[in-house]
C-alpha cells in the first residue's frame, strides 16, 4: 500500500500560515486564497489534503468555517479536517458538507467515548490526533500538556474503529528539522491502528524513510512548511510515496 501524502493547508483568520512548534505568535502567512492554495496541490497531483483551522483549535469550534467549506467545495479530492471538533454536531455538519474525515484531538483525551460514538457513527471518518511533546498528549492547540503518554493513549481506541492516529511531533512542527520517522514507527508497531506522520517534515529524503515503513503500520505523511518554503516537491513526494 502506498502511503498517503497529506499537503497541509493551516487557516488562521482566514489566511494560509504555517506556526512554528504550534505558537500562534510565530505564524507565516502563505496566502489569502486557502482554496485556490487547495487547488494548487490538486494541480500537482494531490488526492488528500489535510486542513486545520487553528484558530477552531484554540476556541473549541470552528472560527474558519467559511475558508474550509470553500476549500472543500473546489478541491476534487478527499479533505481530512481538525481543529476544534469536539461535538457530535459539528462533527455531522463537517461530514454533511463533504469533508472525508474528521480528526479529533482534545476531545479525545477528554472524552473517549465521544471518539468511539463517532466512530461509530461515521465509520472509516474519524481520525484521532495524538500530538507529543516529549511522548506525553500535547492538547487545546498544544497550549497544554498532559500527563499521559502518547502510547498509552493511543492503546485507547485500538478497538473503537477509528480510521488512523494522526502524530504530531510538536517540538519538530513548522521547523523543518526532519520528521521523527522513529517515534513515528514506534507508535504504529505499537498499536494496531494505522498512523499519519505529521511535524517536521523537510525533504524528500523524509518521505522515503516513512514510505519504507507502510507495512509496519505507517499510513501517510502530512506536510505543509517544507511545500511553501520549496524543501519538498509535491510532485516528486507524491511519486516517491507511490512508488515504495
Amino acid at each position: 500500500m502506498s502511503l498517503i501524502v497529506f499537503p497541509a493547508i493551516d487557516l488562521k483568520q482566514g489566511q494560509v500560515v504555517r506556526l512554528a512548534e504550534g505558537d500562534m505568535a510565530r505564524a507565516t502567512v502563505y496566502g489569502d486564497d486557502p482554496a485556490a492554495q487547495a487547488m494548487l496541490f490538486a494541480e500537482a497531483g494531490a488526492e488528500h489534503l489535510h486542513v486545520v483551522d487553528l484558530d477552531g483549535a484554540f476556541a473549541g469550534q470552528s472560527v474558519n468555517g467559511d475558508a474550509v467549506r470553500a476549500i472543500v467545495a473546489r478541491f476534487p479530492g478527499h479533505v481530512q479536517l481538525g481543529g476544534g471538533i469536539r461535538t457530535a454536531q459539528a462533527v455531522e455538519a463537517w461530514f454533511d458538507l463533504g469533508v472525508a474525515r474528521v480528526v479529533i484531538g482534545t476531545a479525545a483525551l477528554e472524552n473517549p467515548d465521544f471518539v468511539r460514538d463517532m466512530a461509530a457513527a461515521f465509520p472509516g471518518g474519524i481520525v484521532v490526533a495524538v500530538d507529543a511533546r516529549d511522548g506525553m498528549v500535547a492538547t487545546k492547540g498544544w497550549a497544554e500538556v498532559s500527563t499521559v503518554n502518547v502510547t498509552d493513549m493511543a492503546r485507547r481506541f485500538e478497538d473503537a474503529g477509528v480510521a488512523a492516529l494522526l502524530f504530531t511531533d510538536v517540538g519538530r512542527d513548522g521547523l523543518l528539522k526532519g520528521c521523527n520517522v522513529a517515534a513515528t514507527v514506534d507508535l504504529a508497531r505499537a498499536v494496531d491502528i494505522p498512523v499519519i506522520a505529521s511535524g517536521g517534515v523537510k525533504g524528500i529524503g523524509d518521505i522515503h524513510m516513512l514510505a519504507l515503513h507502510t507495512r509496519d503500520g505507517v499510513e501517510g505523511v502530512i506536510t505543509g512548511r517544507a511545500l511553501y518554503d520549496g524543501t519538498l516537491d509535491l510532485a516528486a513526494a507524491l511519486s516517491v510515496a507511490r512508488a515504495a
